[in-house]
């Protein structure tokens, strides 16, 4: 028997094409353009409740980053500047507005999710989030999307315990940073290595309070379904099956894909179908069957629109068991 069909809330925002980074950037307003346009196709848009856009407040930006380094990503920008100077993150002059409604729509999938109007939600949103730390933007990131949503819905909602699981194929060092301290967040990582941005060793496993709640596999150019669904069986269920999280986080990085111009892994739809199922089958377990999903790289437009339309059909309709079979 099937699983029943899910209430997946979608945030879809036109605005996030208004961030810029270049002409010749692999983070593009296309992105966007190519993964909302598949959803629609695929009849996600016409199915799945839309989230109501709004932007984050600066009070908001400040639950995971430092006050001066969001006063001087509002004061760049405005200044006119391409990149900030904190790292390589370039900006235009929309990028302040576009990062708080990116924020401020993760917050709104939250809030869905928690208060049950949704039995989970993705984010469409850009820039992407995962590279950016408490006082750094870098590696196409200005604010922690997921780690600002992930705190939100610890403050407001009493969230006691989640687990943020990020699949991209570069290792989401911003978000690592934030909760490295805290063992309220097992934050869990499959990327690359060694690639950009060079952080993610399997040594890396928290400290103080959070020595534990890390956990990083970090695996060789060329690795797949195997490589990486094997290492989630492996080491993140059992994982999760002793942290009992009271909501799942995904950062939902689909250059992980094959054929993506950014990393050398060789996933494919089926298999980031798969993913999702398994974090719905954690949800499901320990979570009310809680998640949001927040969309972080994938730069072949293609692969990652077919690979985006995959994970969110499976929020939809998850297979059964939790994890399809190879066919």
């Amino acid at each position: 028997m099937s699983p029943p069909r899910r209430k997946t809330a979608l945030l879809t925002d036109a605005i996030v094409t208004e961030h810029f980074p270049g002409s010749d950037h692999p983070e593009s307003p296309a992105r966007y353009e190519a993964v909302r346009n598949s959803l629609a196709a695929a009849g996600l848009m016409q199915t799945c409740p839309p989230l109501t856009p709004r932007s984050a407040t600066k009070d908001e930006l400040a639950i995971c980053h430092e006050r001066r380094y969001i006063d001087l990503v509002e004061a760049e920008i405005a200044s006119g500047a391409h990149e900030l100077s904190t790292g390589d993150t370039s900006v235009g002059s929309e990028s302040w507005a576009v990062s708080l409604r990116a924020v401020g729509g993760v917050l709104q999938a939250v809030d869905a999710v928690m208060q049950g109007r949704a039995s989970n939600a993705f984010c469409a949103v850009r820039p992407p989030g995962h590279h950016a730390s408490q006082a750094r933007g870098m590696g196409f990131c200005l604010f922690n999307n997921i780690a600002i949503g992930t705190r939100y819905a610890q403050q407001r909602y009493g969230v006691e315990r989640v687990l943020l699981v990020d699949w991209d194929v570069h290792h989401g060092n911003g978000t690592q940073d934030i909760f490295y301290r805290d063992g309220s967040v097992f934050f869990f990582s499959t990327h690359q290595s060694s690639w950009y941005p060079g952080t993610g060793n399997a040594a890396e496993t928290g400290s103080g309070p959070g020595i534990g709640t890390t956990l990083n596999c970090p695996l060789p150019a060329g690795s797949g379904r195997d490589a990486v669904l094997g290492s989630f069986t492996a080491h993140l269920l059992p994982a999760a099956e002793s942290f009992r999280p009271d909501l799942v986080m995904i950062s939902a990085g689909f250059d992980s894909r094959r054929g993506d111009p950014l990393g050398q892994f060789l996933l494919d739809d089926k298999d980031f179908a798969d993913l999702t199922g398994m974090m719905l089958t954690i949800a499901d377990k320990h979570a009310n069957g809680r998640v949001v999903s927040v969309l972080e790289g994938g730069y072949n437009l293609s692969g990652l629109a077919a690979a985006a339309t995959a994970h969110v059909k499976s929020m939809v309709d998850p297979p059964a068991g939790g994890m399809g079979e190879r066919s």
